[in-house]
């Protein structure tokens, strides 16, 4: 393990970080916030940029890095940012409690939205800010972001960081450059986004929040760049109008697709992108979510309080589905009362997530398209023994590597998922009735085994609110410290793809070299 070199990169996350940080002070100043407001920014940012300056004076003795180093260095890295990331909130008084601080926070980093905050309308402009602009931060990764700036390598050093942090089965690079591949990668991302706030800034403001138009476009759009999923005002996104609504759940969808296929439209390779079958099995997953959790509400197969129109069926209909099939989490209802059709749709695609390449979280649509070859592969096998296994993907022969590969990822998952719940089930919160005031009514639930499930399912998919006393009206501030440590852990593994963070608390990790 090269201590220097990984201290050296630490560093420059660092002052990164701290040069973030000057965004949320900012606002502050801008919003005329007390002097605690700007001091809960100036203070961390100072002790990172120095930290950071310091650890640039170290000299490796090697520039390389492992495939395990660097595997371990991003989950690292994600550690020191929610570490740090948490302090202004205890400064400012906002969230006091360092653990739920640290939970916010990584929630943030990590895109999940889960939120331990009970009252939205008592946080400040600045911390507001600084939860949602995590979002877009770690939507498509930090490293990312910083390999813009490391120099170019022969030894693959580049290509083992991006592999660590990128979502999906298969990393590559979509010029010969990765330096270049990265700056591709984030101008896309800084293009939709900038689209998309001038999108909803066409739409009227929303009645009362007037002067809140450009600062409420501006966090509603970090939250779907990155699928993060944080409110901002009470009722997450049922204030907006149904334009808004309209326009940020197609930018959901839009930011659920694998970059690297936007970066084919600008060339002109628009055949090959209608060629994906990533491409093609998500938006027919998502047409056919849609459908279903529109019949449920429309054809009333069971009672439940909303009576919708046509058109609310299906406005909520899309915007939900598009919400929690790219792991994002805002809401523009209390779909914890929706007929169970529809929440057993919302349910498996909180397992599914979105495409690879994205900033969506969840098992990926990828995986589970070469899942069902691979097991469909093991059936013919079965029939016949004489049969030799052949199957596609995306125009490429699939290797048996690559379906053990994802067979042992979703086993992998689908474990830490039922370890987290197990943890979970000692938690003092289990068996309290808890009454969950919404649109719809005040739903009274009691906290058991499909909140404690879902839960873990939220934060390991990065999703955020989950079903009953962790519905998309509820929050996790109930939870024990160990259970909300616990479920801060399940948001990394899952945003990171469970293995460098397995490498990161692994002994032999550490040993040097």
């Amino acid at each position: 393990m090269s201590y220097r070199k990984i201290g050296k990169i630490l560093g420059k996350i660092m002052i990164l970080e701290a040069l973030l940080m000057l965004a949320p002070l900012a606002v502050s100043f801008f919003y005329r916030e007390s002097l605690i407001y700007k001091l809960a920014f100036v203070i961390p940012s100072a002790v990172l940029a120095i930290a950071g300056l310091l650890l640039q004076l170290l000299k490796p003795r090697r520039n390389t890095l492992y495939q395990k180093e660097g595997f371990a260095l991003t989950a690292l890295v994600w550690v020191v940012m929610a570490l740090f990331g948490a302090v202004p909130f205890v400064i400012n008084g906002d969230i006091p409690n360092y653990v739920d601080a640290c939970f916010e926070i990584m929630s943030g980093f990590t895109t999940t939205g889960a939120s331990i905050v009970t009252d939205i309308t008592a946080m400040s402009h600045s911390t507001l800010f600084w939860r949602s602009f995590s979002h877009w931060i770690g939507g498509m990764g930090i490293l990312v972001f910083v390999l813009i700036f490391i120099p170019e390598s022969n030894d693959g050093s580049s290509m083992h960081l991006l592999r660590a942090e990128s979502p999906g089965p298969q990393v590559g690079k979509i010029v010969s450059k990765m330096k270049v591949t990265t700056r591709i990668l984030y101008l896309i991302y800084l293009g939709m986004t900038v689209l998309e706030i001038i999108i909803l800034m066409l739409d009227k403001p929303i009645a009362g929040y007037e002067s809140e138009q450009f600062f409420f476009s501006l966090l509603a759009t970090f939250g779907c760049a990155g699928t993060g999923g944080f409110g901002f005002i009470p009722g997450s996104m049922e204030m907006f109008n149904p334009f808004s609504q309209y326009v940020m759940a197609t930018f959901l969808i839009m930011f659920g697709v694998n970059f690297s296929l936007y970066y084919l439209i600008l060339v002109g390779k628009i055949r090959d992108v209608l060629r994906s079958e990533e491409f093609r099995s998500y938006f027919l997953m998502v047409v056919c979510a849609i459908g279903f959790v529109f019949l449920s509400l429309m054809a009333r197969f069971e009672s439940y309080p909303q009576v919708y129109t046509t058109e609310e069926a299906f406005r909520h209909s899309y915007f939900q589905v598009a919400s929690l099939m790219t792991t994002t989490g805002f809401t523009t209802q209390d779909y914890d009362v929706w007929p169970m059709l529809a929440k057993t749709v919302l349910v498996l695609l909180m397992f599914t997530g979105a495409m690879a390449g994205s900033t969506a979280g969840g098992i990926k649509v990828s995986r589970i398209v070469i899942a069902m070859k691979g097991a469909f592969i093991n059936i013919r096998k079965l029939i016949n023994p004489r049969y030799v296994p052949k199957a596609n993907f995306e125009g490429k022969t699939l290797e048996q590597k690559t379906i053990n590969d994802v067979f042992g990822f979703i086993t992998l998952y689908l474990f830490l998922l039922l370890a987290a719940v197990f943890i979970l089930s000692f938690d003092p919160a289990n068996g309290q009735v808890v009454s969950i005031a919404s649109d719809a009514g005040v739903n009274t639930v009691t906290h058991g085994f499909f909140s404690n499930f879902s839960a873990v399912l939220a934060c390991i998919s990065n999703i955020g609110p989950a079903f009953e006393a962790i519905g998309p009206y509820a929050s996790y501030a109930d939870y024990s410290v160990v259970s909300k440590i616990a479920l801060a852990l399940m948001m990394l593994i899952g945003r990171l793809e469970i293995f460098p963070v397995l490498i990161l608390f692994s002994r032999r990790t550490w040993k040097r070299i």
